[in-house]
Parts: structure tokens; C-alpha cells; sequence
């Protein structure tokens, strides 16, 4: 009688069994850069080991990755970002200066493969904190304590937006704004520049003060000019006849009035009436 029982290859289904554990073993171990999710604010370069190598053209934007496990997918924070750095520097004549400065920047989205070339993803401690440092020391060596304190403080800020902007641009990242939160200067040194301050700005108050009065003065002085042409005008004016025509003008003015008065003729040298008993 024939055996219909199958028969089953039990070494084939331990090799199977065998290898679908690896897999997934394999799987468990490169999950993490092999499935890759890339938030809003960041990019991806990633760099093709036994190929291409760092592809700098192709950014990875937003979304989810499936990486090869033997490629990296570099992840780079693109959001702005803020450092604040404090630091001693020299003025221009060897006077030592504590600033304070914010600093706002971000990458360029398109050049982060340029970036992580040359700093991987440490741009920030790599490339924009040094320049900074740099950039603020060599433009306050070009200036007085005073001048930095004072009277040239956004002409240095300027200076700084300006220098240190344009070799962060160069390596591909963009400064949005800098800013000096404060400039801290030995106590002698600080109080010796107040001083100087205050007596300056006493000094133009009372030019102030005395441009004022001159102006005043000279007011007053035209006025007076124009006051005393006006009345030589009017005394060349008043002839004589034309004085009894306006008192004789006056008295008939003052006849139609009706209060009872005494009005007297003159006959003196001038005749002018003189008017009387006004109720």
C-alpha cells in the first residue's frame, strides 16, 4: 500500500527560517538611518559611500527617507538660529573693552552640501563663532574706547553687520541681523568719557542759550528800528492843519453824542476845542 503522507524538507524550511531572522535583524540594526524622517526645519545631504560620494546638488526637503543602509543621509538644522558671544577686545589704543553681541543666522537651504564639505554639521562652532569673534576684534581695533562707548557706536555696529555678513555669505550662510548688547569699559575709563559727555552737552546748551539770546536781542532791536522809522513817518505827517482838521473831525463826532457836554471853541494859537461837563 502506497504512503500519501507529504513529506517535508525540514533543512530547507531551518534555512529559510534561518535567513528571515537575519533580515530582520539586519533590518531592526540599520532601521534608523535607513528610514529617515526630515522635519520642517531641516534639509538633507546625503553621501553615497561606494558611488557618487557627497552629492551636494540634491537636498533632501521635508518628508520621509528611505536610505540605503550603507549611504548617510546628514541632517541639517536650518531654522535661524541666535548665538550670543561676550568677548574682550582692544580699541585702538590698546585699551581692553568687553562687547556684547546677538548674533541671527541661518544656511543657505540650497548650499548645505558646500557647508557640511567644508564643516559637516558643526558650521556653527566650525565657521560662525570664529568669525564673529574675529570680525568684532579687528573692527574695534580701528577704534577710540570713546568712539565705541559713544559717539561712533552704529558706525561700529555697521562695520561689523557689513564685514562679518559678507564672509559668513561666502561659505554659505546667511547673517539676518547682529546687534551690540552692551560695551562694558574699565570704571575710570567709563566715568573719564561721561564727564566729558556732560561737559560737552553743557556746552551746547549754553551756546544754545546764548544764540538764543542774540537772536532775541536782535529782535528786539529790529523792532524797535521799525518802531522809531514809524513814528518819525507820522511826526513828519502831522502838519499844523491837518491836527485841526481831525480835532474839528473829533468834535463833531463827539457834538452827535447824546450826552450833555460844553464844548469851548479855543482861540488860542492852536483853536482846538476843548470839551467839558461829559455825562
Amino acid at each position: 500500500m502506497q504512503n500519501n503522507t507529504p513529506h517535508f524538507d525540514f533543512s530547507k524550511i531551518r534555512t529559510t527560517l534561518i535567513i528571515a531572522a537575519v533580515a530582520i535583524i539586519v533590518v531592526i540594526i540599520f532601521s534608523r538611518s535607513m528610514f529617515v524622517t526630515i522635519n520642517a526645519t531641516e534639509r538633507g545631504v546625503i553621501f553615497r559611500q561606494f558611488s557618487t560620494g557627497l552629492d551636494k546638488e540634491h537636498i533632501f526637503t521635508p518628508g520621509f527617507e528611505v536610505v540605503a543602509p550603507w549611504n548617510t543621509l546628514h541632517i541639517f538644522n536650518v531654522a535661524e538660529q541666535t548665538r550670543e558671544e561676550t568677548m574682550d577686545v582692544l580699541d585702538k589704543n590698546g585699551l581692553s573693552i568687553n562687547i556684547d553681541v546677538t548674533v541671527r543666522f541661518n544656511p543657505f537651504y540650497s548650499k548645505i552640501g558646500y557647508l557640511y564639505e567644508k564643516f559637516e554639521t558643526e558650521y556653527v562652532t566650525l565657521l560662525v563663532t570664529p568669525e564673529i569673534r574675529s570680525v568684532v576684534r579687528q573692527v574695534a581695533g580701528r577704534y577710540t574706547a570713546e568712539e565705541i562707548y559713544s559717539t561712533k557706536r552704529s558706525e561700529v555696529e555697521l562695520a561689523i553687520i557689513n564685514e562679518a555678513g559678507a564672509k559668513l555669505k561666502t561659505n554659505n550662510v546667511d547673517m539676518k541681523a547682529l546687534l551690540i548688547r552692551s560695551i562694558k569699559l574699565p570704571a575710570d575709563i567709563k566715568q573719564a568719557i561721561e564727564n566729558k559727555l556732560t561737559q560737552e552737552q553743557e556746552a551746547l546748551a549754553y551756546r544754545f542759550k546764548l544764540e538764543k539770546e542774540k537772536s532775541e536781542a536782535e529782535r528786539k532791536r529790529i523792532a524797535a528800528e521799525g518802531e522809531s522809522r514809524a513814528n518819525n513817518i507820522i511826526n513828519n505827517s502831522l502838519t499844523t492843519n491837518l491836527l485841526k482838521m481831525r480835532g474839528i473831525e473829533a468834535t463833531l463826532e463827539l457834538s452827535k453824542s447824546p450826552n450833555s457836554k460844553t464844548i469851548i471853541i479855543g482861540s488860542g494859537k492852536d483853536g482846538m476845542p476843548l470839551i467839558l461837563g461829559n455825562n
